[in-house]
Protein backbone atom coordinates (compact mmCIF):
# COMPACT_ATOMS: atom_id res chain seq x y z
CA UNK A 1 0.00 0.00 0.00
CA UNK A 2 3.09 2.39 0.85
CA UNK A 3 4.33 1.68 -2.45
CA UNK A 4 1.34 2.18 -4.34
CA UNK A 5 1.19 5.80 -2.67
CA UNK A 6 4.08 6.78 -3.76
CA UNK A 7 3.72 5.65 -7.25
CA UNK A 8 0.18 7.38 -7.81
CA UNK A 9 0.40 10.12 -4.99
CA UNK A 10 -3.43 9.20 -4.42
CA UNK A 11 -4.94 6.54 -3.18
CA UNK A 12 -8.57 5.79 -1.64
CA UNK A 13 -8.45 3.52 1.32
CA UNK A 14 -10.59 3.28 4.95
CA UNK A 15 -9.81 6.03 7.29
CA UNK A 16 -8.29 3.51 9.99
CA UNK A 17 -5.39 2.61 7.11
CA UNK A 18 -4.72 5.85 6.11
CA UNK A 19 -4.26 6.99 9.68
CA UNK A 20 -1.61 3.68 10.23
CA UNK A 21 0.23 4.58 6.56
CA UNK A 22 0.94 8.47 7.03
CA UNK A 23 3.32 7.72 9.84
CA UNK A 24 5.51 5.15 7.69
CA UNK A 25 4.90 7.24 4.24
CA UNK A 26 6.42 10.06 6.71
CA UNK A 27 9.09 7.92 7.88
CA UNK A 28 10.39 6.75 4.37
CA UNK A 29 10.14 10.10 2.81
CA UNK A 30 12.56 11.76 5.67
CA UNK A 31 14.65 8.98 5.20
CA UNK A 32 15.19 10.09 1.37
CA UNK A 33 15.60 13.42 2.20
CA UNK A 34 18.60 12.39 4.07
CA UNK A 35 20.06 10.45 0.72
CA UNK A 36 20.94 14.34 -0.89
CA UNK A 37 22.63 15.31 2.09
CA UNK A 38 24.83 12.90 3.28
CA UNK A 39 28.00 11.55 1.76
CA UNK A 40 28.39 8.87 -0.50
CA UNK A 41 28.36 5.53 2.04
CA UNK A 42 25.67 7.14 4.22
CA UNK A 43 23.61 7.61 0.89
CA UNK A 44 24.22 3.74 -0.06
CA UNK A 45 23.28 2.54 3.37
CA UNK A 46 20.19 4.27 2.90
CA UNK A 47 19.32 3.44 -0.56
CA UNK A 48 19.94 -0.28 0.25
CA UNK A 49 17.46 -0.11 3.43
CA UNK A 50 14.89 1.90 1.23
CA UNK A 51 15.30 -0.84 -2.27
CA UNK A 52 13.59 -3.46 -0.65
CA UNK A 53 10.21 -1.73 0.80
CA UNK A 54 9.84 0.27 -3.02
CA UNK A 55 7.61 -1.17 -5.55
CA UNK A 56 9.26 -2.03 -8.72
CA UNK A 57 7.60 0.11 -10.70
CA UNK A 58 9.33 3.06 -8.48
CA UNK A 59 12.45 4.88 -9.64
CA UNK A 60 15.25 6.28 -7.20
CA UNK A 61 14.56 9.32 -9.14
CA UNK A 62 11.04 9.38 -8.72
CA UNK A 63 11.47 8.89 -4.70
CA UNK A 64 14.07 11.94 -4.87
CA UNK A 65 11.80 13.99 -7.09
CA UNK A 66 9.18 13.30 -3.78
CA UNK A 67 12.02 14.05 -1.53
CA UNK A 68 13.18 17.37 -3.20
CA UNK A 69 9.38 18.68 -3.39
CA UNK A 70 9.00 18.53 0.78
CA UNK A 71 12.72 19.42 1.68
CA UNK A 72 11.80 23.07 3.55
CA UNK A 73 9.27 20.65 5.29
CA UNK A 74 9.44 18.63 8.29
CA UNK A 75 6.32 16.56 8.17
CA UNK A 76 2.89 16.76 7.25
CA UNK A 77 3.54 15.61 3.37
CA UNK A 78 -0.19 13.79 3.54
CA UNK A 79 -3.66 15.01 3.17
CA UNK A 80 -6.81 12.58 4.22
CA UNK A 81 -10.02 13.56 3.06
CA UNK A 82 -12.59 11.88 4.39
CA UNK A 83 -15.41 10.55 1.58
CA UNK A 84 -17.85 9.07 2.69
CA UNK A 85 -18.94 5.50 3.86
CA UNK A 86 -18.31 1.66 1.79
CA UNK A 87 -21.74 0.93 0.05
CA UNK A 88 -20.63 -2.72 1.10
CA UNK A 89 -20.39 -2.93 4.74
CA UNK A 90 -20.34 0.87 5.61
CA UNK A 91 -16.51 1.10 6.63
CA UNK A 92 -15.57 4.68 6.90
CA UNK A 93 -13.33 5.43 3.75
CA UNK A 94 -10.92 8.18 2.84
CA UNK A 95 -8.45 9.50 0.41
CA UNK A 96 -5.05 9.52 1.05
CA UNK A 97 -2.85 12.14 -1.21
CA UNK A 98 0.51 13.56 -1.26
CA UNK A 99 0.38 17.37 -0.88
CA UNK A 100 1.86 19.07 -4.60
CA UNK A 101 3.78 21.27 -2.84
CA UNK A 102 4.73 23.04 0.09
CA UNK A 103 2.39 26.31 0.50
CA UNK A 104 3.62 29.62 0.19
CA UNK A 105 2.61 32.39 2.00
CA UNK A 106 0.91 35.11 0.12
Amino acid sequence: MLGDLLVKEKISTTEAKAKELVPLAEKFINQTKKISSSDKTETIRIVRSLHPKLPHQMSLAKLKSIAERFQERRSGYFRIIKSGQRRSDGAKMAILELIKKTDEKQ
